[in-house]
């Protein structure tokens, strides 16, 4: 064989390899699209929730309401349409600070910076939820602090906002107040395969669970959560606040 038909042969065997190669990377690209999408459609044909609107007033075993996390300022009719899309903190006196609006990513290190700086002895809270890292990230500073946290009248903490509230060494929910738990998403992407979105979302349980149990709050608050669609929140009554360990004995 003359060294042209050499080279010709090596540079064709090039070509064949990069085309394979090519060929590998669409098909992987195309199983990861084809994935998302698989996992995607059942969301877009979910039907609306029947619960009640949460303007409804709640009662023992009637307590899941109509819930819309993806637009957290807006929770329902009779909620403050103004609630901020981040968390804010105002100081009330020299030893009170309230925490209100949504809890939005980054929210947990600028948060804790001012808590640390302005020291309080009680955090009030009212917020509709929203990124559940950043609220265990506070949540654990409530308790190394020894702050003290409450549920203001008509006040809301649902979503991921309860995980701030169970880290206060002390904790009331006051007349008017509520507490309401469901469902939550750690990190979903539509990028990633469904396999890798399941294991964010175990890892992100775990976490919530530790939490949990760290704060001493009754594991059994997790029934109704993961009982509860995201597109709904459930309301804790008194008793089940109280008798779970999510508000202490005054």
């Amino acid at each position: 064989m003359t060294a042209d038909a050499e080279t010709k042969n090596v540079v064709n065997t090039e070509r064949r390899m990069m085309k394979w190669l090519l060929g590998g990377q669409v098909a992987i690209a195309l199983f990861l699209i084809f994935a998302d999408a698989g996992a995607m459609l059942p969301k877009l044909f979910e039907t609306s929730s029947d619960a009640p609107d949460l303007s409804r007033p709640t009662q023992p075993g009637d307590q899941t309401r109509r819930y819309t996390p993806s637009y957290p300022t807006r929770p329902g009719q009779n909620d403050d349409p103004d609630t901020p899309s981040r968390l804010t903190i105002t100081t009330i006196g020299t030893d009170e600070v309230v925490l209100r609006g949504a809890i939005a990513p980054g929210d947990g290190v600028r948060i804790i910076s001012e808590l640390r700086r302005l020291a309080p002895d009680t955090v009030t809270l009212d917020s509709p939820g929203g990124s559940v890292a950043d609220a265990l990230d506070i949540g654990r500073l409530m308790r190394d602090q020894g702050v003290a946290t409450q549920i203001g009248e008509d006040g809301i903490c649902f979503s991921a906002c309860p995980y701030i509230f169970v880290g206060g060494v002390a904790r009331n929910v006051q007349g008017g107040g509520r507490l309401g738990v469901h469902q939550h998403s750690f990190g979903e992407s539509t990028i990633l395969p469904a396999f890798l979105a399941t294991q964010d979302i175990q890892s992100g349980q775990a976490q919530v669970l530790k939490h949990l149990d760290d704060m001493g709050v009754d594991l059994r608050i997790m029934g109704p959560a993961l009982a509860t669609p995201a597109s709904e929140i459930y309301i804790l009554t008194a008793t089940e606040l109280s008798e779970w360990n999510v508000t202490t004995a005054p």
